[in-house]
């Protein structure tokens, strides 16, 4: 996580920018460039558009518009005219470099306005004569020093400034004569305050005379507190996402400097009631979530120079606990991917904790993994962590990633008593084969499975099963192909399946299930579960791929898992729910989710089901359902849509093929739906919302026979075995070779004996 060590009287939830604004006081124009190459500043310019998007900074509409116009030109010369008409407008300075690497500094036409401990961005145009490829540096002697004393010893020392260097801008210079850069600026104090800012791309090219810097007067407006009063459906106090934009849909409090439990890379804060926002007077839209099972709820409010309120109530559609079902998230980080620039650090408990209320989340599983390992192992105890707020459970545990097995595929690691395989301290003694960290964690009563499994499964079809062999040169579900046919020792020197789940709803959906039912159809019993892996597959939010596990009493982390190794699960991104799904007698995960028929018979399959969709989706919502499946979100209820109706079907499958379906009105209102199925032979049978939803298996077993469901899965099974050899045996070392050959062969011959046993289809 970025951190602004130099601004620790800063709250967390005090961060505000103020808006880009147009220029309102007498200034030269800046020098107008006429010959650029226009195909590099294209990219630029659209780099820096991303970057302002990503900062909660975004250009209006219509000055997007003008350079959309501007780039789809023919003619270069009004491209890059339009261009510099565009920004020249958000420009605080101007920075000049002569061919001898002089730097000379302009000031530029936009208003110099801050807001009191807040931040502000504008834009530096720079004209860059010599093609310097280094970084330009921004100074002042009114800048708060990085590791600040008290403030109080620094009276003149006022502001905070920074260029901003990060993704998706590159940290240095192009080389091409026009650019523009993000430069940022904090105000401690409010009224006015002058600053001295000087420019340079290295030591030496200061320019003579005091050319290098300008002399500005700031403006920073004063912060009004407004209260949040926020309330949940039951009247009690509660935590949810706020996502707060101005009239020109620029978002407060800034992304570009946020501290933690605010995360930089989130439009969204998250607050709870009797908590204080500082938002500088105008006029607000805020939307307010916490999670799926919500509603959007919408505010305006206007703030003026006095201290006022915000009062929210929350509104429930579905509230899958109050039956026993409760939701959780086994794939989260609290380091990693968007959370940091330094890998040694990340977030702590209480600022995952934090987000985990604010989407609802009852269960989240902490996985600390490669980069972070050293830092984040601190908070493993095998134990709740001591955040937690019951019903709202955190709990730190194990991906195995960036270390180990992982070239064979990330493995989730669940319900850990010891966070660290024997024979170290860390992370860089682990086995190389997947299947000797599974034997590890299952002796120790782990609950086990393949992370964002369909990586490395990619196939060319939509097809749902398919046949294809997929290339195995991933790290999903891999060398689970192997795995999923050994049985290992768990705790008291008991046989258990080395595999316990697979994880979905994060990678594109066929080649999360295509393996998945192929493994059913030898009759193996892996489940699946849901997962976000936040946030470097999904950074948007935790809980966005999610389980919900039916307990018959109090949640526990410990139950919970052991609910998604039974199968006492479906999965999904919290839209459609899939509860109580029941095949004769048997309710899904009781009894070894078995049903047991002595003959060939007709069974009653029902669930309770419901779903939600918006009567008028906006529109980045309503174009998800024409994006391939290999498109984020890779699971949403918008791709189950029914055309434009408010409709999503219910699949009833026998063995992966969907045999019957009902439609229902995603209305957020529960339906019993029943099915009467057929049942020839021994077989799995589940339901869905394609793209939205799935229920895990119920096993029936005809006159006590195994599940041999299909000769083409497990042809396509040892295929595959093969397959993920060829991908995988470069990674296995000399000392475990022996284990890999081992554990390959015996997959061979499991697979060739299912084929004998299965049923030609």
């Amino acid at each position: 996580m970025v951190k602004a060590k130099y601004l620790p009287l800063i709250s967390l939830i005090t961060l505000i920018f103020s808006p880009f604004t147009a220029p309102s006081r007498a200034a030269d124009p800046l020098p107008l460039i006429n010959s650029v190459p226009t195909q590099p500043l294209k990219v630029q310019i659209n780099r820096l558009i991303t970057a302002l998007d990503y900062l909660g900074r975004p250009l209006s509409k219509s000055d997007k518009q003008k350079l959309n116009k501007a780039f789809a030109s023919q003619n270069p010369a009004q491209t890059i005219k339009t261009v510099q008409a565009v920004l020249d407008p958000h420009c605080l300075a101007a920075v000049v470099i002569s061919p001898e690497s002089r730097v000379k500094v302009l000031p530029g036409p936009a208003k110099p306005n801050l807001v009191q401990l807040g931040w502000r961005q504008f834009l530096v145009k720079v004209y860059n004569k010599a093609g310097v490829t280094s970084k330009l540096a921004a100074h002042s002697k009114q800048a708060l020093p990085l590791r600040n004393s008290p403030q109080s010893a620094v009276p003149d020392r006022w502001m905070g400034l920074q260029m901003f260097e990060g993704r998706p801008l590159a940290a240095a210079l192009s080389g091409i004569n026009l650019e523009y850069r993000i430069i940022q600026i904090y105000s401690r104090d409010k009224g006015k305050r002058s600053a001295v800012l000087a420019f340079n791309v290295g030591q030496g090219t200061q320019d003579i005379g005091f050319r290098n810097d300008i002399t500005l007067t700031f403006t920073a407006a004063r912060s009004t507190p407004v209260k949040i009063n926020l309330l949940d459906t039951d009247g009690k106090p509660t935590t949810a996402a706020f996502t707060i934009r101005d009239l020109q849909g620029r978002v407060y409090p800034s992304q570009a400097k946020r501290l933690a439990p605010d995360f930089a890379f989130h439009p969204q804060i998250y607050r709870s009631h009797g908590e204080t926002l500082t938002l500088p007077p105008g006029k607000y839209h805020i939307k307010v979530q916490r999670g799926p099972e919500y509603y959007t709820t919408w505010k305006t409010i206007n703030v003026t120079n006095k201290p006022s309120e915000l009062k929210v109530k929350l509104q429930r559609w579905i509230d899958p606990a109050k039956n026993g079902w409760w939701s959780g998230d086994h794939h989260i980080h609290a380091a990693g991917c968007a959370h940091y620039t330094n890998p040694t650090e990340g977030v702590h408990a209480s600022d995952m904790m934090r987000h985990i209320l604010g989407e609802d989340l009852k269960i989240g599983a902490n996985l600390t993994w490669g980069p972070c390992f050293d830092y984040q192992k601190q908070f493993f105890t095998g134990k709740d962590d001591k955040v937690s707020k019951y019903p709202y459970i955190l709990r730190y545990d194990v991906e195995v990633s960036g270390f180990g097995s992982h070239q064979s595929g990330h493995l989730c690691l669940l319900r850990l008593k010891e966070q660290i395989h024997p024979g170290g301290k860390s992370k860089h003694h682990w086995p190389k084969l997947c299947l000797n960290t599974l034997k590890w964690a299952q002796k120790q009563g782990a609950v086990c499975g393949p992370a964002h499994s369909g990586w490395g499964l990619d196939v060319k079809t939509d097809k749902l099963p398919n046949y294809i062999i997929p290339p195995f040169s991933g790290i999903g579900a891999n060398e689970y192909i192997v795995d999923v046919t050994h049985m290992v020792e768990g705790p008291n020197r008991t046989k258990v399946p080395a595999v316990d789940f697979m994880s979905t709803v994060d990678t594109p959906i066929v080649w999360e299930l295509n393996i998945w039912y192929h493994t059913l159809n030898c009759g193996f019993r892996t489940r699946i579960s849901g997962e976000t892996d936040f946030p470097c597959i999904y950074g948007e939010r935790v809980g966005l791929g999610r389980s919900y596990v039916k307990l018959d009493g109090k949640l526990t982390y410990d139950d919970w898992c052991a609910g998604i190794e039974k199968g006492r699960a479906y999965v999904g991104d919290g839209r459609s729910h899939l509860m109580d799904f029941t095949v004769g007698n048997r309710e899904v995960g009781t009894k070894n989710s078995e049903l047991h028929l002595k003959k060939p018979s007709t069974v009653k399959v029902t669930a309770n089901v419901a779903a939600l969709l918006a009567k008028n989706p906006v529109p980045h919502i309503k174009a998800i359902r024409k994006r391939h499946y290999t498109q984020k979100p890779y699971w949403h209820i918008e791709r189950a849509r029914i055309g434009d109706s408010r409709q999503v079907k219910v699949e009833l499958l026998l063995n992966g093929y969907p045999v019957a379906s009902k439609d229902i009105t995603a209305d957020g209102k529960t339906q019993q739906i029943a099915f009467n199925l057929p049942i020839k032979h021994s077989s799995w049978v589940a339901m869905r919302i394609y793209g939205s939803s799935h229920t895990n298996p119920i096993f029936v077993l005809v006159d006590n026979k195994p599940i041999r469901a299909s000769k083409r899965s497990a042809e396509w099974c040892l295929k595959s075995v093969e397959q993920c050899w060829k991908q995988k045996q470069r990674f296995i070392p000399p000392n475990e070779m022996k284990d890999a050959v081992s554990a390959y062969d015996h997959a061979r011959k499991t697979y060739k004996k299912i084929i004998t046993q299965s049923i030609s289809d």
